[in-house]
C-alpha cells in the first residue's frame, strides 16, 4: 500500500512539474494561490466542478495593475492584468487538486470585469489575456466560454477581475 501511494506521490509531482514547464516555456511562474480579500472562499469543489472565485492581478501579494482602461491603462495594461489573474486562477486550482493536474479535464468557462470607462470598448481583447494563457497551458482542455464586462469601478482599484469554472475528475 505504501508503495502504491510513494507511485501516486510521483505521478502527482510530475504533473505540477509539467504545469510549470509549460508556464516557464512561456515566460510565467505559478504564483501562490492567493488567501480571499473578503467573507468568501477561494474555490468550491462541487461534484465534478471547481468553481474559482474572482481572482485579481496582484501576484503573490504583490500589488499591481491598479488602474481603469480607457483612463489611465492602456489596453496591453488591461491584457497584462487578465494574464495576471489566469495565472492566480491555476493557482487556485493547483491547491483544489492538491497539485494532482491529471484530474483537470478542462477549463470550462471564464468570467471577467474589466474597470473601464463608458467609451472603452475592448474588454473582449482585454480578456483574451487570461483566455490565451490558459490555452496556451492546457492546450484543447483549455477552451471554454467566457463572458467579459466592463464595470465603472472594481474592488482596490484594480483593472481586472476574472472567475472560472473547471471540470475534474470526481
Amino acid at each position: 500500500m505504501a508503495e502504491l501511494y510513494a507511485n501516486e506521490k510521483k505521478e502527482s509531482e510530475k504533473e505540477i512539474m509539467i504545469l510549470q514547464e509549460k508556464l516557464q516555456e512561456h515566460g510565467y511562474e505559478l504564483p501562490k494561490a492567493a488567501a480571499p480579500a473578503a467573507n468568501y472562499v477561494p474555490y468550491v469543489i462541487t461534484g465534478n466542478l471547481i468553481h474559482v472565485s474572482g481572482q485579481i492581478p496582484f501576484l503573490n501579494g504583490e500589488e499591481m495593475h491598479i488602474g481603469r482602461l480607457g483612463e489611465d491603462m492602456s489596453l496591453e495594461d488591461g491584457v497584462k492584468a487578465a494574464e495576471a489573474c489566469a495565472l492566480n486562477i491555476l493557482a487556485q486550482v493547483n491547491d483544489a487538486v492538491d497539485g494532482d493536474w491529471s484530474r483537470v479535464k478542462r477549463c470550462i468557462k471564464l468570467g471577467g470585469f474589466v474597470n473601464s470607462t463608458p467609451d472603452f470598448c475592448d474588454q473582449p481583447r482585454v480578456i483574451n489575456g487570461a483566455s490565451d494563457l490558459i490555452g496556451k497551458i492546457m492546450g484543447e482542455a483549455g477552451k471554454h466560454a467566457r463572458f467579459a464586462v466592463g464595470a465603472p469601478s472594481l474592488p482596490l482599484g484594480i483593472a481586472v477581475e476574472i472567475d472560472a469554472i473547471f471540470e475534474v475528475e470526481a
